[in-house]
Order: C-alpha cells, then structure tokens, then sequence
C-alpha cells in the first residue's frame, strides 16, 4: 500500500522504521525477490546508467547466466538496445486492465532482449503525480506472481537518474549490492556522494551493501580514484569514453552487437571482467560520506 507517513508518527512507532525521519513511500517487507543476484545501478541523470546496464545484463549472459534488467525510469528506455524498441511499461499495462493483475500474462509485460536477456520497463506516473516507488514495488509483485524470478540468475534494477527520495531508492529493498556509475567530473562524483548516503541509509534497515564504482565516460579516472581513497570507496571497471558507445546507442545495439574493433572488444571484455566478478560475489564497502560542502571543496584542483 502507498503510504506516507509523518516524522512524528515515525518517532513515535517503536524501533526503528525504513523512512525514519523522512516523508516517503514506507516499502512492502513481504516483497522478496528470492535467490537471484539483484544489482541496483545508481548514477548522475544522463552518465550511462542504462548503457551500463544492458551491456552487464548481456555480459551476465554470456556467461550463461539467466538474467531479468528491470527499468525504473518513466522514460522506459533502459532497455531499448536490448530490445530493439521502447517497450510498453508495467503502469500501462496495469492501467490497461484497470489494475487487475489476474487478467495479465507474463508476455504482456515481459519482452526477451538480445542474447535471452528478459526485459521489463516499470515506468512511472505522469510528472508529479505520483511515486516511483509505488511502481516498482508494483512491478515486482507481478514478477512474483508469475513466478518469472523462481527461474532467474541475476537482476539488474536501473534506476532513474541521482534522485534519492525514497521511493526511487526502493529498489534498494531488493539489491544485494548497489552499483554506481560516475564520470570523472565534479557533478558525477558530486551526486555519487549523496547517492552513497542514501545507500548507507537503507543499508540499516535492508541488506543492500555498497558494491563500488565503474567509471564511465572518462579518459581517466584520477579524481574518481581520489574520492574513492577518501571515503571507503572502489572501482570496479572502467569504460572508457569511445564513439563506439555513442553509436551503439545511435544503432540500437549493445555493445556486443557492435563490429568487433580493438576498441569494442577491449570494452566488452571489461564488462566480462565486471560480470564475473559481481558473480563471484563483490567486497561489502562501508563508506563514509562527505557532508556537502566538504565534498565541495575536496573536488578538483587548487
């Protein structure tokens, strides 16, 4: 049930609540996602997440893993490379049967990507309607009503730009580990440390754990390497920034579609690297993050 509830109400409950101290979606415990490997990919608005996420997702597959990209984005275009077109969202499908999910089939929601990777786009309500968190929380009891996470491997939640309010962090209720995509910039490492604050925030209350940083879009990655070192931090991979990911996009491709060029293939290979090493199962990160303006002036250069 979508529910928001006051501070004060909190305060006064016993224990410790998911939310305390905060006005937000309180999320559904029973929601489980089962034995899967369930990956939350956070980042900056427009630094690669869904990029990121579809070639992880085929880099999983590859290794014969059964994989599920989930996209938390009312955009619904995570998943748009894989599948080759903007599929319908789970809102809309649930809107199109008045909401009841009995009249629904698992084909109705679910659409097989590239390499077998499942997809599925939970959409959102119309802008300021609503909660996104309602939708995904929605779109995993489907999940589960169908039964399509008793056969799954690994899921990959791809989540809406840095936004931290509580209901886009719901995905963080399912995640083994939370993954963030940062360029070497001020803005990126800027929002990637609120994002690692609100990551420890769930942290008390769920078993998601920081799992690193991959490094996207950049040439290098010294700045990104420096925070890290400061709060507790790790890099996992880093991508670096070629036309060949550009254009990916452009073609509608993952990048192992793409003509196999030095380039192309040393990428795919990171993300192989970074699958494997996900699988195998990643270090628990306890960072600390900076307040605000302490970040502010620990970014760049004098």
């Amino acid at each position: 049930m979508n529910v928001f509830t006051h501070p004060r109400d909190l305060k006064a409950a016993a224990g410790r609540e998911d939310g305390e101290g905060s006005v937000q979606v309180q999320l559904d415990p029973t929601l489980e996602i089962g034995t899967a490997k369930v990956f939350a990919i956070y980042g900056k608005g427009g630094i690669g997440k869904s990029t990121t996420s579809s070639n992880l997702s085929v880099a999983f597959s590859m290794l014969g893993k059964r994989v599920l990209q989930i996209g938390c984005d009312p955009k619904h275009d995570s998943t748009f490379t894989l599948t080759k077109s903007l599929i319908p969202t789970v809102i809309d499908i649930l809107a199109q049967v008045d909401f009841h999910t009995e009249e629904l089939r698992a084909d109705d929601f679910v659409f097989e990507g590239y390499n077998g990777v499942r997809c599925v786009e939970a959409g959102g309500p119309p802008a300021g309607t609503g909660c996104g968190g309602y939708v995904v929380g929605q779109t995993v009891k489907l999940l589960k009503e169908h039964h399509l996470l008793e056969d799954t491997d690994v899921v990959i939640f791809d989540v809406l730009g840095d936004v931290v309010c509580g209901g886009f962090a719901s995905p963080l209720q399912h995640a083994e580990r939370a993954l963030i995509v940062a360029a070497n910039d001020f803005d990126s490492i800027f929002a990637m440390n609120r994002i690692v604050a609100a990551i420890k925030a769930k942290s008390k209350n769920y078993q998601v754990r920081l799992g690193g940083v991959i490094a996207n879009r950049s040439r290098e990655t010294d700045q990104i390497d420096r925070f890290n070192a400061a709060i507790g931090l790790k890099r996992l991979a880093h991508i670096r920034d070629l036309d060949a990911v550009r254009l990916s996009r452009l073609k509608k491709r993952t990048l192992f579609e793409m003509d196999p060029s030095p380039e192309v293939l040393a990428v795919q290979r990171e993300y192989l690297q970074l699958a494997e090493m996900l699988w195998a199962g990643s270090e628990e990160l306890d960072a600390n993050p900076m307040p605000d303006r302490e970040i502010f002036d620990f970014l760049g250069y004098d």
